[in-house]
């Protein structure tokens, strides 16, 4: 009997493996490729979105993607599809890519998340992810330490960061605790009071785009308790930060627990120059952190930092397969009550990576420069004869409109610019009136790369 050749290339039926011992040498080649198909993707792109709208882009990819589960493989799928997904992106890294709080990931951040993915560690049990378990003990130390509280959890940003500050509110202080929160919170937040079961949340008036002490204070006289009051550092549509001492003081009085969301604001802690903002932030019982947005993370890189680490008792589950009794007694840690999710992949890695590689003082730099950035944009716009501005940035957010044009015309021109695959802007209502909103998160963006905005607007603009 003659013995069959041996394949020339990888066994079709045996794919390689990302981590053991092959991994490496897997991954090698794949990673060229990936590179390789990011870049032609980007190039057919040419520019910060692609061209044509939502029909337009579906069908380019649907052209690319064919038959999404063929009955035999296709060799050339990852480059393709990382192609098509390339070229039908959005780009943060471009200077006209500026709507939302969206930021284009640092190399390093990434690399670390392809280690990540590589291992996939899961975080609900130590033998699953012995290294990491620890590695998010001493990252979420340090960086609830850096906000004046005492320990954090992981999530998968704001939004489950701000659900769980209201579980814990509602564990702590009961089920009939009153979510307080000004007219420019988050939409998380109410959403949280609903899914949670919570009385209806009352709305404080924000006249000026922050919360009113006064208008709280009546609240607090007025509403039955208990009460938990909802600040925000960095509003999502001008990127506000609410009165945090006055607040803070309010709640002190009232007997009220404080939860601030600093999810977009809390990267000023970073910066010596702009963390002042923030005073106040360390008298909350519970805080929103996001390094997906001024931390320069891959999505997902949010936290819940907590004041009392023993709030966090809510959240502790039993399942004899991950954290048996006898097994915590013997001292393997238990994971579960760091979370309401069971599988969590190790986002703490890239988290650490960054904060280790570039250290505070890089990452504050990198804080100062979009800051910097949106001040000098906002400079642009004040003088321009055509632009009105709302106001100076407070942090990276800067508003603007063409001026006398009718909100039609400043929606209009939006999804112009998007449809075109010009320019990524983002829209507010504020003040009764529609504004076109930038979100400078890229610190390597210039005044200089966003006066192409100025002139693109200039075109759009009917005179």
């Amino acid at each position: 009997m003659s013995t069959p050749p041996l394949a020339s290339g990888p066994d079709p039926l045996r794919p390689p493996l990302a981590s053991g011992p092959e991994g490496p040498d897997a991954l090698r080649p794949l990673l060229t490729t990936v590179l390789d198909a990011l870049d032609t993707g980007r190039t057919a792109r040419g520019g910060p979105l692609p061209a044509g709208g939502p029909a337009t882009v579906a069908a380019r990819l649907r052209a690319a993607v064919g038959d999404v589960l063929p009955e035999h493989g296709d060799p050339q799928a990852l480059p393709t599809l990382v192609h098509a997904l390339a070229e039908g992106s959005a780009d943060p890294a471009h200077p006209l890519c500026a709507a939302h709080l969206h930021c284009p990931p640092l190399a390093v951040a990434t690399a670390a998340d392809l280690a990540a993915s590589a291992l996939n560690p899961s975080l609900d049990s130590w033998d699953q992810a012995p290294a990491a378990s620890a590695l998010e003990t001493l990252v979420t130390q340090a960086l609830a330490r850096l906000a004046g509280l005492t320990d954090a959890l992981v999530t998968t940003g704001g939004t489950e960061s701000n659900q769980l500050a209201l579980l814990l509110a509602r564990e702590t202080l009961g089920p009939t605790v009153r979510l307080l929160c000004a007219e420019n919170a988050h939409h998380s937040l109410t959403r949280a009071a609903w899914l949670l079961g919570l009385p209806e949340p009352v709305v404080i008036p924000a006249p000026a785009g922050t919360l009113d002490p006064a208008a709280l204070h009546a609240a607090l006289t007025t509403v039955p308790g208990p009460h938990l009051v909802a600040a925000t550092a960095g509003t999502t549509d001008a990127g506000l930060i609410d009165p945090l001492p006055d607040i803070a003081t309010l709640s002190h009085t009232h007997g009220a627990r404080l939860h601030i969301d600093a999810a977009y604001g809390g990267g000023l802690l970073f910066s010596d120059h702009h963390r002042p903002k923030l005073a106040g932030l360390d008298t909350a019982h519970t805080l929103t952190l996001d390094l997906h947005k001024l931390g320069w993370q891959p999505i997902a890189a949010g936290l819940l930092a907590v004041r009392d680490p023993t709030d966090l008792t809510a959240l502790d589950q039993s399942a004899d397969y991950l954290n048996a009794d006898d097994d915590t007694e013997a001292g393997l840690p238990d994971l579960l009550g760091r979370s309401l999710r069971t599988t969590r992949r190790p986002d703490v890695l890239k988290i650490a990576v960054t904060l280790k590689t570039l250290g505070r003082h890089r990452l504050g730099t990198l804080v100062d420069q979009v800051c910097e950035h949106a001040r000098q944009f906002a400079h642009l716009v004040h003088d321009h004869p055509h632009l009105e501005l709302h106001a100076p940035p407070t942090i990276s957010t800067v508003l603007f409109r063409p001026t006398g044009a009718p909100d039609t015309t400043v929606a209009d021109i939006r999804r112009r610019l998007l449809t075109d695959g010009h320019a990524v802007l983002g829209r507010a209502r504020i003040d009764g009136r529609l504004w076109l909103k930038t979100t400078l998160l890229n610190p390597h963006t210039r005044p200089h790369d966003l006066t192409p905005l100025l002139h693109l607007l200039e075109g759009n603009t009917p005179t």
